[in-house]
C-alpha cells in the first residue's frame, strides 16, 4: 500500500499536467486564429459599421456551432437537449452581455485612439485576471505576476510607438479590459458546471442580437457593403467567434485564468505577424523585442519551480 499510493498519486499529477497542457495549447491556437483575424476584421471595418459586422460575424459563430451541438447530442431527445439548453441560458446570456460591452468599448475607443495604444490598454488584463483572482481565492504567485508582467512589457513595446498620452479613447479601453477581465473570470467560473457548446452558442447569439440592435439603430447597411466584406464575415464568424472563441471556453476548463490571460495575449503578436505576411507591414526591432518578451512571459508562466529538500 505504501508504494501504491506514490504511484497512485504521480498518475493522478500526471493527467492533472496532459490536461493542463492541453489547455494551454488550445488557448494558443485561439490566440493564433484571432491574431490572424485582425486582418479580416481590419478589411471589413473599412466598409462597414463596426456593430453591423460584429453583429452578422458573432451570428455566424452561433448557426455554425447549433448543428455541431446537435450532432454531439444526437442520442439524447429532444426534451432533454433544451433542458440542457436551459440550464445554460442565464451564464450564456450573462458572458454574451459581457462580450459586448468589452468589444463596444475597444471599438468606440479606437475613434479616439490609435490601434497600438488601444491593443495595449486592453491587453491590461495580463495584470488584472491574477490580481482580480485574489478575490476569488486563485492562487497567485510571483511566479505568475512577473511573468504577466514581462508579457505586459513585450506588449507595450509590441504595440506602442507613440508617447503614452492618456485621451478619452484610452478610457474607453481601459475600461472594456476590466470587462474582458470579467468574462476570463467568468467563462472560468461557469465552464466547470455547464456544456462548452451551449454557452458558445448562447454567448454569441447574445453578442450579435445586442450588436444588430445598435447597428440597425445608429449605422447603415447596403448590399454593397455586405458583398464588398463576405469573406472576411466568413472568417470572421466561422473561425474567430464559432472556432476561437468555444476553443477558449473548452481550454479554460483545464488552464488557470492567469495563465489563460498570458497566452491569450499572444494574439496581438499573431496580429503583427499576419499583417506582415499578408498587408506587407514592417516589423521593426522595437516589435520583435517585444514579441520576445512576451513569449518569455508565456514560457515562465509554465515552468515548475521545486525545492527539493537535502
Amino acid at each position: 500500500m505504501a508504494a501504491w499510493v506514490p504511484w497512485r498519486l504521480y498518475r493522478v499529477k500526471r493527467m492533472i499536467d496532459k490536461q493542463a497542457l492541453k489547455g494551454n495549447l488550445l488557448l494558443l491556437l485561439t490566440a493564433i486564429i484571432w491574431g490572424s483575424a485582425f486582418v479580416a476584421q481590419r478589411v471589413g471595418a473599412q466598409n462597414m459599421g463596426s456593430f453591423t459586422f460584429n453583429g452578422i460575424r458573432f451570428l455566424l459563430g452561433a448557426l455554425f456551432l447549433i448543428p455541431i451541438m446537435k450532432h454531439y447530442h444526437y442520442k439524447k431527445t429532444d426534451a432533454s437537449l433544451k433542458m440542457a439548453v436551459r440550464s445554460s441560458l442565464s451564464p450564456g446570456i450573462l458572458l454574451g452581455a459581457v462580450l459586448f460591452i468589452a468589444a463596444s468599448l475597444q471599438q468606440v475607443g479606437m475613434i479616439y485612439t490609435t490601434a497600438g495604444k488601444a491593443a495595449f490598454i486592453t491587453g491590461m488584463y495580463i495584470i488584472f485576471v491574477p490580481l482580480a483572482g485574489i478575490f476569488f481565492k486563485h492562487p497567485v504567485t510571483f511566479k505568475t505576476i512577473f511573468s504577466a508582467v514581462l508579457a505586459l512589457i513585450g506588449l507595450y513595446l509590441l504595440t506602442v510607438s507613440d508617447t503614452m498620452t492618456i485621451n478619452i479613447g484610452d478610457v474607453y479601453q481601459l475600461i472594456g479590459a476590466f470587462f474582458w477581465t470579467s468574462h476570463i473570470l467568468l467563462i472560468d467560473y461557469f465552464v466547470k458546471g455547464h456544456d462548452a457548446l451551449k454557452l458558445s452558442v448562447i454567448q454569441f447569439s447574445t453578442t450579435a442580437v445586442l450588436s444588430l440592435v445598435v447597428g440597425t439603430l445608429f449605422e447603415e447597411t447596403t448590399l454593397p457593403m455586405l458583398q464588398s466584406t463576405v469573406i472576411p464575415i466568413l472568417y470572421g464568424g466561422l473561425l474567430s467567434v464559432g472556432v476561437a472563441y468555444t476553443l477558449q471556453i473548452v481550454a479554460q476548463k483545464f488552464a488557470k485564468p492567469s495563465h489563460a490571460a498570458i497566452i491569450l495575449s499572444l494574439e496581438a503578436v499573431f496580429g503583427v505577424l499576419a499583417g506582415v505576411l499578408l498587408l506587407g507591414e514592417i516589423l521593426t526591432n522595437r516589435g520583435l523585442a517585444g514579441i520576445i518578451l512576451m513569449f518569455c512571459g508565456m514560457m515562465v508562466s509554465q515552468m515548475q519551480f521545486s525545492m527539493k529538500k537535502s
